[in-house]
C-alpha cells in the first residue's frame, strides 16, 4: 500500500493492488483497489462509483447518475434480526422499477456488480444482498448449495439450508418494494450461475414477477418448479457450456412455448462464467453484447416506451375546379309538341 494525499498515477496498474488516495468520485481519502482487464480504481466506501486511473478531475466532481450505500433489511434469520446488503439508487426523482440481484455463497462478485452498475445507469433500482456477510449463511449453506449440485447435477431448491437463501432473497425483496421512489409493481430477478438457479427458484415463489433474467444457470432439482414461473424469462449461455444448455432444456419441458415466454441467446464462443471480469472465461465482446440483451431485456418489459399518440385526422382538400368547370350546365329543356298531320277520323 502506498500513502499519498493524490492518487498514484499507475502506469502498469497489478491486479489486485491498493493504494490510499482522494477517490475521484466522492472525494474522500480512502482506500482504492485495482481490478484486472479495465484498470479502474475502486473506491471502498462508495465502491460502485468508478473512474479511469489517472484522471484529471479534482476531487468533490458531480456524482454519478446514481447512488450506492450499504443497508440493513430485516429478517427473521439472522441472530441480530438484519442482514446487509447493497443498494444503487438513481438519482433521477421518478419512480424506479426494481431488480433484485441473487448471489450465491462467494457473495458481490465482479459479475454481479457489473450488472447491478449497467441496471443503476438505466434508472433501476438494484439490491444486492451481501450473503457472504450475513450471520448465520456459511459452510452449511454451501454444502448444501455446491454438494446437492455434485451428488444430483442439480441445485436442490427443496433442501432446508437453500431454502433459507431463498427465504432470505424473499425478505430482501420486501425491504427492496418498501424503498422510497420504487415502483413494486414492476419488479425483476438477476442471477448467474448458482444465483441463476436461485433466482429460478424465488420466482417459483413470486407470482407478482415482471421479468426473469438468468445468465449460465444450473440445472435445479425438482425441474418442474419452473412451471410455478408466471415472468417472461431470458436465459443467456454460452455455446461451450453444457451445463447452462441442461438447464436450457428443463426450462423448455417446463414452459412449453405458451405464456410465460422463454427467450434463449446463445453465444457460440461463450464459456461458464463469461461474465466474470476476473476469471479467465472472460470475454470482454462477448459479455458485453450479453449485457446488452439482458438489460434490453428488463427494461423492455419494467420501462416500455410510452405508447405513440394517434396519427392528427387528415385532412381532404377538393381538387381545384378551373373556370370551364365552375359554369354550370345548362338545364335541358324538354322539346315541343309536335302537330299531327293525318286527317281528323269521321264519325
Amino acid at each position: 500500500m502506498t500513502d499519498d494525499d493524490l492518487m498514484v498515477p499507475l502506469l502498469e496498474p497489478e491486479f489486485g493492488s491498493g493504494v490510499i488516495g482522494v477517490c475521484d468520485v466522492c472525494g474522500q481519502r480512502q482506500a482504492v483497489i485495482v481490478l484486472r482487464k479495465e484498470r479502474f480504481k475502486l473506491c471502498v466506501l462508495d465502491f460502485l462509483n468508478k473512474s479511469w486511473i489517472g484522471s484529471n478531475r479534482s476531487p468533490g466532481a458531480p456524482l454519478p447518475a446514481y447512488r450506492s450505500e450499504r443497508v440493513w433489511f430485516e429478517t427473521p434469520l439472522t441472530p441480530d434480526g438484519t442482514a446487509p446488503a447493497i443498494v444503487l439508487s438513481p438519482t433521477k426523482v421518478v419512480r424506479h422499477p426494481v431488480v433484485l440481484v441473487t448471489p450465491d455463497l462467494f457473495g458481490l462478485t465482479t459479475a454481479l456488480l457489473d450488472g447491478a452498475i449497467r441496471f443503476a445507469r438505466q434508472g433501476f433500482e438494484v439490491l444486492l444482498p451481501d450473503v457472504l456477510k450475513t450471520s448465520g449463511f456459511g459452510p452449511r449453506e454451501h454444502v448444501a448449495l455446491r454438494g446437492g449440485f455434485a451428488r444430483r447435477k442439480s441445485v436442490p431448491l427443496e433442501h432446508a439450508r437453500v431454502g433459507r437463501l431463498l427465504d432470505l432473497y424473499g425478505d430482501a425483496l420486501r425491504s427492496l418494494r418498501a424503498r422510497d421512489m420504487v415502483d413494486p409493481e414492476k419488479t425483476a430477478f438477476f442471477g448467474a450461475s448458482y444465483g441463476a438457479s436461485l433466482a429460478i427458484g424465488l420466482a417459483s415463489r413470486e407470482q407478482k414477477l415482471t421479468a426473469l433474467a438468468l445468465a449460465y444457470p444450473r440445472p435445479v432439482d425438482p425441474p418442474e418448479i419452473a412451471r410455478l414461473i408466471t415472468a417472461p424469462t431470458l436465459l443467456v449461455r454460452g455455446g461451450r457450456d453444457s451445463v447452462a444448455q441442461r438447464a436450457e432444456q428443463q426450462l423448455r419441458v417446463a414452459m412449453p412455448g405458451s405464456s410465460p415466454s422463454l427467450e434463449t441467446v446463445y453465444f457460440a464462443a461463450g464459456r461458464h462464467n463469461f461474465l466474470a471480469r476476473d476469471l479467465k472465461a472472460y470475454d470482454i465482446a462477448v459479455a458485453e453484447e450479453a449485457w446488452k440483451r439482458i438489460v434490453g431485456f428488463v427494461q423492455a418489459r419494467l420501462m416500455p416506451p410510452p405508447p405513440k399518440p394517434p396519427p392528427p385526422p387528415t385532412r381532404t382538400t377538393a381538387p381545384p375546379v378551373s373556370p370551364a368547370d365552375s359554369v354550370p350546365p345548362a338545364p335541358k329543356v324538354a322539346p315541343p309538341p309536335v302537330a299531327s298531320t293525318s286527317p281528323p277520323v269521321a264519325a
